[in-house]
């Protein structure tokens, strides 16, 4: 099993990278928040990595953090969930986000991801609510760590400027403007206050 990889970023055309491992080139699937946070093509990556195996194929999938992919791999457990669909979700929700929509057992949320449907939406709260239920736990046997508690706040404001437009370097530099332990939204507002004087 490929668990993670660290090379240079060959190249970058969403949703797939290219990663040189030592003169190999790895081409890796990876969810929109993980590749807006990459660093340029040429420069050193390090990600965490889900190998998947089948009839048509061997499929590797990239996540900067290990909540990501923690929660890739509770979703793709759903009946009727394949890869794609995980990708999608991760790409349109943060895994904190994720995790209060499954423990809030609120439909609406997953429902604004293109390709879920009301139904695919109740499908995923049915079966992932002993999953994310409880704060401190995945699932009721797991000693995973909690996908809500390990979401990195600073990595979801800086997700969220890239979103708006802003590059890497200018997200940077305003989110050196906002103290530690900042909550998302009042970190973003920081954020784009530091970017208005700029």
């Amino acid at each position: 099993m490929i668990g993670r990889l660290r090379g240079l970023l060959l190249e970058k055309n969403p949703p797939q990278i290219l990663v040189d491992v030592g003169g190999v080139g790895y081409e890796l699937d990876v969810p929109m928040s993980t590749f807006y946070p990459l660093p340029a093509a040429g420069e050193l990556v390090t990600l965490h990595t889900h190998l998947a195996i089948r009839e048509d194929g061997h499929f590797l999938y990239g996540f900067l953090t290990e909540a990501e992919r923690s929660a890739f791999r509770q979703l793709i457990k759903v009946s009727g969930i394949g890869a794609r669909t995980a990708l999608a979700l991760l790409s349109g929700l943060s895994v904190s986000d994720l995790a209060q929509a499954i423990q809030c057992q609120e439909a609406g949320r997953l429902v604004r991801v293109p390709g879920i449907g009301k139904k695919t939406a109740e499908r995923l709260l049915l079966e992932l609510k002993d999953k994310f239920g409880s704060p401190g736990r995945i699932g009721p046997l797991s000693t995973a760590p909690n996908l809500a508690a390990e979401s990195d706040p600073r990595h979801d404001m800086l997700h969220a400027l890239l979103a708006l437009g802003y590059n890497d370097k200018e997200a940077q530099t305003a989110l050196k403007a906002v103290p530690a332990d900042t909550a998302v939204s009042e970190g973003i507002r920081l954020a784009l206050r530091a970017l208005s004087k700029a």
